[in-house]
């Protein structure tokens, strides 16, 4: 079997459901595929966030300082990247199932290796310049395995849900990540506490793997493939124009519609925000705010739950509330992200304080990135383009994160007080960008409104 013929998307099958099953059948595998995607996507993040979790032990430990865990950071992100746009363009022709499980299967080895590589170096003395540049390459293949979840899981709402609910169950799916982030957080955290840092890639390994046999047990890849109609003629949506194109047409539309682009742009500097808190806030408490690996890794883990919330909540927000209107609730969100983080790099504060602006910021940010990265983006592309605009907003969001995790790395190291690491200039940076992040969609609102196939 080719490569291409193991992952393309699956033929209708022979079989045919009876008809007085098809309805019963149709929202069993469509519940069943939902949330098995979204499980799985959520361990996606488990098998990605070990790397951030292990920074203070590795600095503590003389094995790298913070440039080198940057430069490593980058590796994973800017893989990721041009993964989640090849991947993003490839997966409208792709098996959800086999697509999913491989990437995920891929990554939890990659962790397995990285906490095997790390017991040797401590075992044979390694030189920590062979420990640097291994878990460089292997944290940026890491990068592409996880560029293969995101676009499968949004590929699997289109296929499997009508546009009416779709916006809700979307909502749903983006709470993932930070659920994926609170559990990683908590359960690496505590094992690296308690065992060491080697062994947050194993547990965060062994996650992957159960993420694995999920996918493969529970997600069915289109109606069609189990005997049953298409999602149109289910729903009773009416076949258009543009469902008849062919997707290469689709998808070259989609790369010249602005709004696509302003998107990304507004996505790339949501990403320096949200990344430099998830990938540096455990650091920033412990070196600046004198917090223990374990508090700050709570602080940061039990404010995911907010992520959760923001995520599941915004396309409620935004479509009962707001009546459609994604901008202001958008711009509501956009300014608790600038109170909070402000508050969060320069206020002061113990742990409940630390803790509640860490979580308002994550509250805010969730229901901003899936109003504009997510619902703005299905308002304006076709069903079946939608991994083409999540490969254009995938690779413009994560080359931005990887940028920051090279210049926050550097930043951190040689701050302007002489202290070996200072988070002042850095701070300024963040919060910039999360600024920034606000006015773009605000400014290209217009654009952002039109199809991209009226």
């Amino acid at each position: 079997m080719s490569y291409y013929s193991y992952f393309r998307s699956s033929k209708p099958s022979s079989y045919k459901v009876p008809k007085d099953q098809v309805e019963s059948t149709y929202k069993r595998l469509r519940s069943r595929t939902f949330w098995a995607v979204t499980a799985g996507y959520a361990i996606f993040y488990i098998c990605r966030m070990a790397f951030s979790v292990v920074k203070q032990p590795i600095i503590d430990g003389g094995i790298m300082d913070s440039r080198h865990l940057g430069i490593i950071g980058s590796a994973m992100l800017f893989f990721y990247a041009v993964g989640k746009f090849v991947n993003g363009f490839v997966s409208d022709y792709c098996n959800v199932r086999r697509f999913m499980s491989v990437g995920l299967g891929i990554s939890a080895l990659v962790n397995l290796l990285v906490g095997v590589l790390g017991f040797c170096f401590n075992w044979f003395s390694l030189p920590a310049s062979v420990l640097f540049v291994s878990l460089a390459l292997l944290w940026g293949i890491n990068g592409w395995m996880q560029s293969m979840g995101s676009p499968m899981g949004v590929i699997s709402l289109s296929r499997w849900y009508p546009r009416s609910i779709r916006g809700t169950y979307y909502s749903i799916f983006s709470a993932s990540p930070y659920l994926g982030k609170t559990l990683a957080m908590i359960l690496i955290g505590s094992m690296v506490a308690w065992m060491g840092w080697q062994w947050g890639f194993l547990v965060a390994s062994i996650a992957g793997f159960v993420g694995v046999a999920i996918i493969l047990i529970f997600v069915s890849d289109t109606p069609e493939s189990k005997g049953l109609p298409s999602v149109q003629e289910l729903s009773g949506e009416e076949t258009t124009k543009v469902d008849k194109m062919p997707t290469k047409e689709l998808q070259k539309l989609v790369v010249k519609h602005p709004g696509v682009w302003i998107i990304a742009a507004a996505t790339a500097f949501m990403n320096v925000t949200q990344y430099a808190v998830t990938d540096w806030g455990v650091l920033f408490l412990q070196k600046q705010k004198d917090f223990s690996l374990e508090s700050a890794s709570q602080v940061v883990a039990f404010s995911g739950v907010f992520g959760v919330l923001g995520t599941v909540v915004a396309g409620w927000l935004s479509d009962k509330v707001f009546k459609g209107n994604r901008i202001r609730p958008a711009l509501m969100s956009g300014a608790v992200c600038i109170a909070a983080l402000s508050l969060f790099l320069f206020g002061g504060g113990g742990y409940v304080q630390n803790l509640l602006y860490v979580s308002l910021f994550i509250l805010g940010m969730g229901i901003l990135f899936c109003i504009v990265a997510g619902l703005m983006a299905l308002d304006m592309v076709p069903r079946k383009a939608t991994g083409a605009a999540t490969g254009i907003i995938g690779i413009s969001s994560y080359v931005a994160a990887g940028i920051q995790d090279v210049v926050s790395g550097f930043m951190i190291h040689g701050g302007s007080s002489g202290e070996e690491y200072d988070f002042t200039a850095v701070s300024v940076f963040w919060l910039v960008a999360c600024l920034v992040s606000i006015l773009i969609p605000v400014l290209g609102w217009s654009f952002m409104k039109k199809k991209v196939v009226e």
